[in-house]
C-alpha cells in the first residue's frame, strides 16, 4: 500500500452492504473510492469530472460490518484534461485500536465542460 494522502471520505458500511461471506461487497468499496476520487478531482478541475479509468485493484483484507472505512487520496499525475488520483482504503476496527489496509487503486478523472465534453484543467 502506498503512503496515505489526504483523508477524503469516512463511512461505515451497513448490513445491506454485506455479502454471503460476511464481508462487505467489493463493489461497495469501489463506489466509495470513486466518490472520494471524484471529490478530489472536482476540486482540482474546479468543476464537473467523470471517471474514465481505474487501474487494477487488489483487495488485501476484507472489510467487516462495523469497520470504519477511510479513503485517502493523493494526486499522482496531472494531464491536460485529466487527473490521476491514488486512492488508499483503510479499515479501522476493534473500537479504533487497529487499522487494516484494505485496497489501493489509481483512478483517472477527466474534467468536463457544460456539454459533458473534456476540457482543459485550470492552471494551478
Amino acid at each position: 500500500m502506498t503512503t496515505r494522502g489526504e483523508p477524503v471520505l469516512r463511512t461505515i458500511p451497513q448490513p445491506r452492504d454485506i455479502n454471503t461471506n460476511g464481508h462487505i461487497f467489493g463493489g461497495w468499496v469501489l463506489s466509495q473510492m470513486d466518490i472520494a476520487g471524484g471529490i478530489m478531482a472536482a476540486r482540482e478541475a474546479r468543476g464537473a469530472v467523470a471517471t474514465i479509468a481505474i487501474e487494477a485493484m487488489k483487495f488485501i483484507q476484507p472489510i467487516l460490518l462495523q469497520d470504519l472505512v477511510s479513503v485517502y487520496a493523493t494526486i499522482e499525475k496531472r494531464g491536460r484534461t485529466s487527473v490521476a488520483i491514488r486512492l488508499d482504503v483503510v479499515a479501522t476496527r476493534d473500537n479504533g485500536t487497529s487499522e487494516v489496509p484494505v485496497t489501493s487503486g489509481l483512478f483517472t478523472f477527466v474534467a468536463l465542460d457544460e456539454n459533458h465534453r473534456p476540457r482543459p484543467l485550470p492552471e494551478k
